[in-house]
């Protein structure tokens, strides 16, 4: 029933004006910016952050939501018409989408990808309403063991999904490590690969990890 309020109490305020007014804002601005090879969703999240110092937060949050949800459906229009992907997540929509567009059916596949991005949108935020809270409290369970497997896990994950070149994929691999390392370790508090520089003891910003 906590769930229900407070998913109730999240419509109030989204469905007031203001916020459905920045809702648009976002969509709009994040289905351009999906079109666009090469700036994703992350990126225009990461450039605009400095936009939440002039408006409300619940506002900042909605129209950051709406840029992402727009950026995940852009991307489908060039990928179905061009074979060209917006952004990373409209890859898999190429595949199929632009033979059905060289066969004709280039109206068929774009009124698929929105129906399906609506559909997928509504479960997975219902999803993260309802089955947030118990996976969060299996981190309370995780032991040293369990970390590891997941480790284990994001590595073979990552050897599946290389594709051809395999140097490209360990390099690429290596830097997100790397990045990830830096900072002071938790366990001892030895600095790591901060290089005497005091503003890398917390560790690299993510926003300037998604600008890079």
């Amino acid at each position: 029933m906590d769930a229900i309020t407070g998913l109730m109490n999240g419509f109030s305020v989204a469905l007031q004006p203001q916020n459905l007014m920045w809702a648009f804002v976002g969509t709009f601005m994040g289905t351009a910016i999906g079109v666009l090879p090469g700036i994703g969703p992350a990126l225009t999240i990461a450039l605009l952050l400095p936009v939440t110092v002039y408006i409300e937060p619940t506002a900042a949050f909605i129209m950051f939501a709406g840029i992402f949800y727009g950026a995940m459906y852009g991307g489908s229009t060039t990928s179905i018409l061009l074979n060209t992907p917006g952004e990373s997540g409209a890859m898999m929509t190429a595949l199929e989408g632009n033979k059905m567009a060289r066969q004709g059916r280039g109206a068929a596949a774009l009124c698929t990808a929105a129906i399906g991005s609506f559909v997928a949108g509504t479960i997975g935020t219902l999803g993260i309403t309802f089955l947030a809270p118990p996976i969060a409290e299996l981190a309370f369970i995780f032991k040293p063991q369990d970390y590891f497997a997941l480790m284990l896990l994001a590595f073979l994950s990552v050897s599946v999904v290389m594709g051809t070149s395999k140097v490209r994929g360990f390099i690429a691999l290596l830097l997100g490590l790397s990045l990830g390392v830096v900072g002071i370790d938790k366990q001892t508090g030895l600095q790591r690969l901060t290089f005497g520089v005091p503003d890398l003891m917390d560790g690299v910003e993510m926003t300037v990890v998604l600008v890079s």
